[in-house]
């Protein structure tokens, strides 16, 4: 059975609390596992989450200040220590590549790890050219698992950070499921020959009549999902946003407190949940708080009354360890 969950290893933003780690979140899809902003401490809250070295495909950083990048360094010897065999792509605005270098080779040990780098650049554009902003779609590399025929597609856009940065997005092709009824119709037993019809397109029967995958078949959408970290109000959110079955999202700071969200370049809670009402978004996940909250009474609660006021849909207000799964698929 297909894993597609987010487990969140850590919610805090540049501070750690007593209760929040910095942070981490691994998005499970199938076969990848794509670890994104692994801030410091996130080797220990991958054990607390039962997320092994082994199951990573992916690491995925937004940008390089350290509450989304100290951890690398850590993650990158479990990969070592534990031997894990694939190759590990591990994406970031080009820009960040030194400090990456250094995070990787950041103390002694034996280098059994297999990562390869892909830097994220995008073309100038100039200010008033208008239109949607760049996308750079992530290729596969050799020995990457779990990158087979309809895998997730796995982009990025530029955000407007104080240094750069950028979001990602996991869409899944479009494809189809068969119907069971039409399946018993066509005569079709249940069993490997399903298989072979969804995989080939058509089977011949043992009476030799001949099935069509199309004609016992309905559309199924592809599910999304978008990560968008520290950035101000830009088009390339929405776009990262529309449509997403789940969108995770920065959130460090409540509305009061928007001036201190434009200085420091973040977006409010408000902010976060009116982008997820305008772009459809099915579930939102709320991150990256700041330590000026109190708990209980601000966080989690004032942060899902401030989205709430705004978006009606899914709603998780994260937690260090929380497990988010994707919503069901659309019926087509």
């Amino acid at each position: 059975m297909s894993r597609r969950e987010l487990v969140v290893l850590g919610t805090a933003s540049m501070v750690p609390t007593r209760t929040r780690n910095h942070n981490g979140y691994v998005l499970f899809f199938d076969d990848a596992a794509i670890l994104f902003d692994p801030g410091e401490g996130t080797q220990r809250q991958m054990t607390l989450a039962g997320v092994s070295a082994t199951d990573l495909t992916r690491i995925a950083i937004t940008h390089l200040h350290g509450d989304h990048s100290l951890g690398l360094a850590g993650v990158a010897q479990r990969l070592s220590g534990d031997q894990v065999r694939h190759t590990v792509p591990v994406s970031f605005p080009a820009s960040g590549e030194p400090w990456v270098r250094h995070l990787l080779d950041a103390s002694a040990y034996d280098h059994h790890e297999r990562v390869a780098l892909q830097p994220v650049s995008f073309a100038p554009q100039g200010r008033d050219a208008g239109g949607p902003a760049p996308v750079v779609t992530l290729p596969r590399v050799d020995g990457e698992r779990g990158a087979g025929l309809g895998a997730p597609v796995l982009s990025a856009r530029p955000l407007d950070h104080r240094i750069d940065a950028v979001g990602y997005r996991l869409d899944e092709p479009d494809g189809v499921s068969l119907d069971p009824a039409a399946l018993a119709a066509a005569g079709v037993p249940p069993g490997p020959q399903v298989g072979r019809l969804l995989r080939d397109g058509v089977l011949v029967l043992d009476d030799g009549r001949t099935v069509h995958r199309d004609a016992v078949s309905v559309p199924r959408r592809g599910q999304s999902v978008a990560f968008v970290m520290d950035t101000r109000l830009c088009d390339a959110v929405g776009e990262l946003a529309d449509g997403v079955d789940l969108l995770v999202i920065e959130s460090t700071f409540l509305h009061r407190d928007a001036e201190l969200a434009a200085r420091w370049a973040h977006l409010t809670c408000r902010q976060a949940a009116i982008v997820a009402s305008r772009a459809g978004v099915r579930h939102l996940v709320l991150t990256h708080f700041s330590q000026r909250y109190r708990v209980p009474d601000e966080l989690p609660a004032a942060f899902e009354h401030e989205a709430r006021e705004v978006y009606d849909g899914g709603l998780t207000v994260a937690a260090d360890l929380d497990r988010v799964p994707l919503p069901p698929r659309h019926r087509s």
